[in-house]
């Protein structure tokens, strides 16, 4: 499933600070930093963002 649509995390804290977002693609996943939008993006494999995904949640 690919989504050219980026999320803000829900976790972001609304006032500027420490904000990410995501989005899905072809191969897994992307992120960045809602700062600094077309500077870089992390793309992520669908098994580390799983395992990514896992791990934030069992913390």
């Amino acid at each position: 499933m690919m989504n050219e649509h980026w999320k803000k995390s829900s976790y972001s804290d609304g006032r500027g600070g420490d904000c990410v977002e995501a989005r899905a693609t072809a191969q897994g996943a992307a992120v960045r930093d809602t700062q600094n939008r077309g500077l870089a993006e992390l793309s992520l494999p669908s098994t580390e963002w799983s395992a990514l995904l896992h791990a934030l949640r069992t913390r």
